[in-house]
């Protein structure tokens, strides 16, 4: 696995972890840097600020084109999943938009539900197409 993807996989136990607890994802890296002697990669770093920066539009654009489905309802791990996908998707132009949505979809296959990666990648790649439209 490379760099990048263990540093997705990080930033969604620290998202997910965060929505579990109802605490900020921003003293949940402090906490790990505090308590472990394991080096944070800044790219996760930079994925669990991006997240939070950009949340409320990433929240906004997933429960517009989530057909069926409220960000409530869904698993609080798809939905960490969802937040850094969209995040690299829409606001990472240093990560190409195939490998965010393939990226997205391969954590959902180890971290969620049997029917969660057809879900991701059949939301994630609806909002690649539509991708210019939503940054307008």
């Amino acid at each position: 696995m490379s760099a990048r993807g263990r540093a997705r996989r990080r930033a969604l136990e620290i998202l997910f972890e965060a929505e579990q607890r109802d605490s900020d994802p921003l003293k949940g890296i402090q906490q790990r840097r505090d308590s472990t002697d394991q080096t944070i990669n800044p790219y996760t770093v930079e994925l669990v600020h991006g997240v939070v920066a950009e949340r409320e539009q990433i929240d906004e654009i997933l429960s517009t084109y989530a057909q069926g489905w409220t960000l409530e309802r869904m698993p609080s791990v798809d939905r960490s999943i969802l937040r850094v996908g969209t995040w690299e998707l829409l606001f990472n132009d240093e990560i190409p938009d195939g490998v965010a949505v393939a990226e997205a979809v391969a954590v959902a296959r180890d971290y969620s539900t049997d029917a969660s990666p057809e879900f991701i990648n059949g939301l994630l790649g609806r909002l690649q197409q539509i991708k210019p439209t939503l940054l307008a």
